[in-house]
């Protein structure tokens, strides 16, 4: 196995890596704020921010050595499939955040 061919194998690997954070730091919010935003009833505050919230925060803070690994094996030759490959955990991060803010900031407040 040449160098290359390594390299597009690690960038695979990150591709999916950052495809699977992305949803993950998702998923939380699909299952404890869009249900309590669609039943109108806001869940009592813990006292710890629960497992949920853990979980995103992890899968934020994992993207970025996910991401740096996979921008540093991409292949710059083709900047375009860069981009498309970047576009869906992109959107889904997105909309990770938007969720959130608007579940604590317009929805909660």
């Amino acid at each position: 196995m040449d160098l290359s061919e390594r390299r597009r194998q690690i960038n695979g690997f990150s591709t999916i890596g950052l495809v699977v954070l992305s949803l993950t730091a998702l998923l939380p919010l699909l299952v404890i704020a869009v249900p309590a935003m669609f039943s109108g009833q806001i869940p009592q505050p813990e006292r710890d921010e629960g497992t949920g919230a853990h979980i995103f925060q992890l899968s934020i803070a994992l993207l970025m050595p996910v991401g740096l690994v996979f921008l540093a094996t991409a292949d710059w030759e083709h900047p375009m499939g860069i981009a498309r490959r970047l576009a869906f955990p992109t959107a889904i991060v997105i909309l990770a955040f938007a969720i959130l803010y608007y579940f604590e900031h317009v929805y909660g407040g």
